[in-house]
Order: C-alpha cells, then structure tokens, then sequence
C-alpha cells in the first residue's frame, strides 16, 4: 500500500489531555470517598462486640418487628435479717501461764518421773536429785540446836539461882546481869540454829522437782545422771498452760471507743476462733480485756480472748482468725455485696420493676457490713428486687430479662405457631381422604 494513502496519525489536543485528567482525578476521588464511607467509625461495629439475640422470623433490624434485645440479669429480694456487727483480726494463741522447770538445788539427776507431752498437774514430782548431801546438811544443822538450846537451858537456870542469891543478898548485882546476857545471847543462836535446820530442811525437801502449775509439760532437756543447777537456762522442761488458754489480737483505734463501751455495761462478747482458711472453728470463748495504750506503728490495740479449750484445738503460738461479735443489729434492710455498685456520685443499685421488667438506678446509703451481706440504711424498701448480676450490662430504664422468665423471640414464635392458618385446618372428611384449601377466588 502507497504511504500516501496511510490515514494520518494525529497528537490528541490539548482539550482532550485536560479532559482526561479531570476523568482521572474524578475517579480516583469517587473510590476514596468510597473507602472512606465504608471504613468509618459510625458504619463500623465496635471491637469485642457481639451479636444481639435474633429477631424472630429472620426479620432485621428495621424491618418493622418491634424486637428489642434485652439483658438476663440475676435478682435478689431486699431481706429483713438480724445483722451482726463483728471485727476480724488474725490472732495468736498464748499460754495463759509459761513455766520453765528448773531445780532449786544443784546435784546428781537420780530419776525422771514424767513422760514428755503428758497433763501434769501443780504440786506432782517430776524429778529427785541425790538427796545425801541434804540429808548430811540436815543432821549437822539439828545437831547444832540441840547442843545450843541444852546450853541455853542450862544458862537459864544459872540465871534463876543468881537471882535467888541476889535476894538474899548473896551475890553481886553484876554476876546476875552477866548471866542474863548469856542467856539471852544463847536463845539467839539457839534462833538461828532454827533457820539453819529449817533451810536444810527446805533443801531436802528441794530434792524433789515438782510442778509449779497444771498444764502440759514439753520435751525434756536433761537425761537421768546429769548434774543439775538452779542457774541452768534449759531447766528440766517447760510446762505451758493450755486449759484454759488465751488468744491475743489487735483492735483498731476507731473501734475501741465501741469495745470498750460494751465492756463497761459488763456485755459478753462472744469471740470464735477459725482456722487460717476460716472453714473450721477452733474454739468459742469471750473477751478478755484490752491493753492500756495505742501502738504507733500500727494505730492498733492490742486485745486478749479467753477460751476453755476443752477439745484441745488451740495450740499454743497458733495462728488463727478471730471474730469479734460487738453487736447486732435487729431487722436490718439487707441486700448482697453483689448487688452493691460504687460511682462518682456514691453507691447506688439497679431496682427491678416486677411488673414491667425495667431496671431503674437508686442511689442508697450503706451501713453495717458482712462477708457477704450489706444493710441498706436509706434508699430500698422490703421485698424489691435488685440485680445482682449482669449489672454492668443494665442502663438506667433499660428493660431486662429475669432467669425465670421465657424469651421474647419465643414466645412470640409460639404465639405464630398457635394461630389457625388462613386456608383453615386440614383434616379427613367423611370419605377418609383429606380435604383441600379451598381455591383462591378468581
């Protein structure tokens, strides 16, 4: 083909460049837009939330249903119960006496007279100490009386003849006084010969170790053939009393105005101890008294209980819960600790209407609480409801759903499923064959 006849190709016009750019733009415009629509915050659902019940019949929202998802919420009644007001505090448990057996003479440990954990009681011979050397100190001591108060006896009858003789003017004056000084030096001696005999005595009689108190007696700390002192830190053993037995504690300051008050108007203030996973009580018993001052570094007081400890449960140095009952208080308004909630603007509960199932808030003012319990003192009356769980998914007017009641969505499916059908039932007729729906009318 001749380049003659070839159609010219022509270079697009600066009007068709423009044109094409605008397109561009435009384009590129409508899908940012787009993107834009589609990602942002108030078309896309929140993270983490999830999908609402249902509605009945596949009907979505807007579709004209009415269905409005609501909470399953877990209520319970206000109750007039006889709240107790009791203090917690970890206690320990302390002998109410701590004796160490030592001897109160020093010698040869002839025998043991105890076994090791036994129940001894004040006065019972646990060990004897070789006794000879007592006995030898004994006889020396009853000898040397004896020998001064025949001296004595003797002087006191050169004395009464003395006088006789001064009466009859006899004798001087001065042989009488003499005799007299004698006499009364010798009843001196005789005197502490007493003592010396009476100590000897007193050491003899220490050759038996005895019990100073009833009580449980520990391990012994000295075998039979060791020689024993008074000055040996051991001692023999060491006996603590445990029936009864005492558990210490400690009161807080604000509460010991309140103590102490109930202790004046001589109350019984019963106390339990508990183990350290307060499942099982140890022992019940009362209050004992408090301390006379405040320690600085803990603001708190310390406190003594008394228990008979008959079961033997409290150990001595054991660490336990105790609780304190102060007093109780009679038909208070009570709710769960649950139901409890705390804003900015105080404590408050959700109320529950019984009638039309809507949660209302109602701001209310706590008083004496337990473990598990808390009194309302202002705020609820007796019988209402409040939610005790699910709270943090309940708004103030919203309506909610208690465990007992039936679902919406199902009992609006029920209601459906009850109802006749248009076309009327379908049944045998007398020929035993089913009969039709009547046609449609043309």
């Amino acid at each position: 083909m001749d380049l003659k006849d070839a159609p010219l190709r022509t270079k697009p016009s600066t009007r068709q460049r423009i044109i094409s750019s605008v397109l561009v733009v435009a384009a590129l415009a409508a899908l940012g837009g787009l993107a834009w629509y589609l990602t942002r915050p108030d078309t896309a659902p929140p993270a983490g939330a999830r999908a609402g019940p249902r509605p009945p019949n596949g009907a979505g929202p807007g579709a004209g249903s009415g269905f409005t998802p609501t909470t399953t919420v877990g209520v319970a009644n206000v109750e007039a119960v006889d709240l107790p007001v009791v203090l917690d505090a970890l206690g320990t448990v302390v002998p109410a006496a701590t004796v160490t057996v030592r001897p109160q003479v020093g010698g040869v440990l002839q025998k043991i007279l105890f076994n090791e954990g036994d129940t001894v009681r004040a006065g019972q011979v646990l060990g004897i100490i070789d006794s000879r050397q007592f006995d030898m100190a004994l006889m020396q001591a009853s000898g040397t009386r004896q020998r001064d108060e025949a001296q004595l006896a003797s002087a006191r009858v050169t004395l009464e003849r003395f006088k006789t003789l001064l009466a009859q003017d006899s004798i001087a004056r001065q042989e009488v006084d003499t005799q007299t000084a004698l006499v009364k030096q010798l009843e001196g001696t005789v005197t502490s010969d007493r003592a010396a005999e009476g100590t000897a005595r007193l050491n003899l009689g220490y050759s038996k170790i005895v019990a100073p108190i009833s009580g449980r007696i520990g391990l012994r700390a000295v075998d039979v053939g060791n020689i024993v002192n008074t000055g040996d830190a051991a001692g023999i053993a060491v006996i603590t009393q445990v029936t009864p037995i005492d558990v210490q504690f400690s009161v807080p300051q604000d509460q010991v105005a309140e103590v102490l008050r109930r202790s004046a108007n001589n109350a019984t203030l019963p106390v339990t101890a508990l183990d350290r996973n307060r499942t099982t009580t140890l022992g019940t018993g009362r209050f004992s008294t408090l301390d006379n001052q405040i320690d600085l570094q803990t603001g708190t007081v310390r406190a003594k209980a008394r228990f008979t400890n008959d079961a033997l449960a409290l150990f001595p140095n054991q660490f336990v819960n105790v609780r304190l009952l102060l007093r109780t208080v009679a038909g208070a308004l009570t709710i769960p600790v649950s139901a409890l909630r705390h804003g900015t603007s105080g404590d408050y509960v959700f109320v529950v209407d019984r009638t039309t199932r809507v949660a209302s808030l109602r701001p209310v003012t706590v008083g004496q609480a337990t473990s598990d319990r808390v009194e309302i003192t202002k705020g609820l009356t007796l019988g209402e409801q409040v939610i005790t769980e699910g709270a943090d998914r309940v708004k103030d007017g919203a309506k909610v759903t208690l465990p007992g009641d039936k679902p919406v969505g199902a009992a609006r499916a029920a209601g459906a499923a009850a109802a006749p059908s248009p076309a009327g039932p379908v049944g045998p007729n007398n020929d035993g064959k089913k009969k039709r729906p009547p046609a449609a009318a043309q």
